[in-house]
């Protein structure tokens, strides 16, 4: 294989989120809620500390979304019909995205807690 310059590879990367985006549509209601939270997290002005942990929380869900978004497509590629160890794969990706999201919403609860108790 070909050594790849960091703009192709990079170019790469952007077409995995850009498919991601047009097939998944959790992953565009991730996207929209990590677009809008800078905003508001300005509006709430917590210590910045708890606005770099939602925005590293949010950065996390779109991370986990694409990793499972990649190994559904590999599984289903590989494997199209069913079979129970890649269901049980698959379940497992969902349920890392899923306990990451719980994650993110412990921490915007605790964020809103904390910027609201400054008040």
């Amino acid at each position: 294989m070909a050594k790849r310059t960091f703009l192709q590879s990079a170019g790469d990367a952007v077409a995995g989120v850009a498919a991601t985006w047009r097939t998944e549509r959790s992953f565009r209601i991730q996207a929209a809620v990590a677009t809008a939270l800078p905003m508001v997290l300005i509006w709430l002005r917590p210590p910045l500390v708890f606005s770099a942990l939602c925005l590293t929380m949010a950065t996390l869900v779109l991370a986990a979304e694409l990793f499972n978004t990649a190994l559904e497509r590999l599984a289903d590629h590989l494997h199209p019909e069913h079979h129970p160890a890649i269901g049980a794969a698959k379940d497992c990706a969902a349920g890392a995205v899923l306990l990451v999201c719980a994650g993110a919403a412990l921490v915007g609860i605790l964020t809103l807690v904390v910027a609201f108790a400054e008040r």
